[in-house]
């Protein structure tokens, strides 16, 4: 059954939602490139309290460049071994995150500066952290071709590892869990991206039923969860941002997620 995900959104040290396509290394809240949707008055803190106290399981806080470091730790240690966290996770540093976090999400260190996959790099952060506490983030954005590509670097290059049934089954030896942010429509409130939900379905049909799927992006209202449940037939879960109440939003709101996610589990 598809289930609501949380997520902490880390900018400069300050909870935010921005539009995925806009951030980059060289931007920052006064550079008007960057399209911030919501800038948090609550420290991480209090939004790792939100998702424990409703059982929002599998939530993830994401450091989006550096100076996230405390507030990450801050988030983490509201809730211990009970949030997922990514950004900046390597083989020298996800020993220490996993202290207090439930999982670490690995991202661009997979993959090298011309940004080619690396697999020697994703079996040695598996040896280490063991398959069940790590989450590879295959993040992605839609090509010329129809097809979608991981992106790395706050999603602005595009990498040489297309999304495909063979990429998931490869990589599933290493991970038990995917986070596939839609970064075309990721902040913009204007709906999923249907067809990846679907071929994510499709990808990861044949896979253990253990592994989890967690996709972002467009999420606009609480209808979303039943459309990706019926798209993905339940393989997939859905991460609010931007549309959500506790972010500043005003087409969902968190109260009802929290009823889907307890009504799904009396089922």
């Amino acid at each position: 059954m598809t289930r609501f995900i949380g997520c902490i959104d880390l900018h400069d040290g300050e909870v935010k939602q921005i539009v995925g396509g806009t951030l980059s290394d060289k931007n920052t809240d006064s550079n008007a490139q960057l399209r911030t949707n919501f800038v948090s008055t609550k420290p991480s803190s209090y939004y790792a309290a939100l998702y424990k106290a409703n059982n929002v399981t599998g939530s993830h806080v994401i450091k989006l460049g550096p100076n996230n470091d405390s507030a990450a730790r801050e988030a983490l240690k509201t809730a211990p071994l009970f949030l997922q966290v990514g950004g900046g996770i390597n083989d020298t540093n996800c020993l220490e995150w996993l202290e207090t976090a439930s999982k670490v999400i690995v991202t661009s260190w997979l993959f090298d500066s011309e940004g080619n996959f690396l697999l020697d790099r994703l079996q040695k952060i598996s040896s280490l952290c063991g398959r069940d506490r790590l989450v590879v983030d295959l993040s992605c954005r839609k090509t010329q071709h129809g097809t979608w590509v991981v992106a790395m670097n706050k999603w602005q290059k595009l990498t040489n590892l297309e999304l495909t049934q063979e990429t998931f089954a490869k990589l599933s030896v290493y991970t038990s869990e995917f986070l596939i942010h839609a970064a075309d429509v990721e902040g913009l409130c204007r709906g999923i991206d249907e067809p990846l939900v679907s071929k994510l379905n499709e990808w990861t049909s044949g896979l253990d039923k253990s592994i989890k799927i967690v996709y972002a992006g467009g999420a606009k209202s609480i209808q979303d969860l039943e459309l990706v449940e019926k798209l993905s037939e339940g393989r997939v879960d859905l991460t609010y941002g931007s549309s959500l109440d506790i972010f500043g939003g005003k087409l969902v709101a968190f109260d009802d997620c929290c009823q889907w996610n307890q009504t799904t589990n009396e089922l």
